[in-house]
């Protein structure tokens, strides 16, 4: 009974991290970027926590209601919806769904990254937190945790084998 609980716990741990690890990898493959999503500025459409992946597309092709991950500065990635465009200047004018007004500056084509294809809602998380020292400690965990659930049922059976043995001898004397 105990080895049958170990083998399904093990099981369930290892497809939960199978489908983390390909919601994660799968995508990069395919060409998209992904993004986590640190604010609420495009609530209710996407939720803070959530993964974005976004696929490169010619500035030319984005229209209005269009939502776009661009460069803001340094590191700092973007996500909003167009509301304007200027193709004279070269620029997009963005703003959050949730936000009252429109971002600030106009968005020049050359910090575009990517127009959104879709989200998954809280792998942000998990992204974000597997990149710490914590996170990778808890990864190492798992792994420790689901090889153990692995091979403690044989150890234990093993012994518990063992003492049954000695008992029936024990008897039979």
């Amino acid at each position: 009974m105990f080895k049958k609980i170990c083998n399904i716990l093990s099981t369930v741990l290892l497809i939960v991290l199978a489908l983390v690890a390909a919601a994660l990898i799968v995508p990069k493959l395919l060409g998209f970027d992904q993004f986590a999503v640190l604010s609420g500025s495009m609530e209710p459409n996407i939720h803070v926590g959530a993964i974005v992946y976004d696929k490169e597309v010619e500035p030319e092709s984005l229209e209005v209601d269009d939502v776009i991950t661009y460069q803001l500065s340094g590191n700092t990635m973007v996500t909003h919806r167009i509301v304007a465009i200027d193709a004279e200047a070269g620029t997009v004018t963005t703003k959050g769904d949730a936000n009252e007004t429109e971002d600030g500056s106009p968005v020049s084509f050359e910090n575009i990254v990517g127009k959104y294809a879709f989200n998954i809602p809280f792998l942000g998380y998990i992204s974000i937190y597997a990149k710490t020292p914590l996170g990778i400690g808890a990864i190492c965990g798992i792994l420790i945790v689901i090889i153990l659930l692995n091979f403690l049922p044989d150890a234990l059976s093993d012994d518990d084998d063992k003492e049954k043995e000695e008992k029936k001898k024990n008897k039979n004397k």
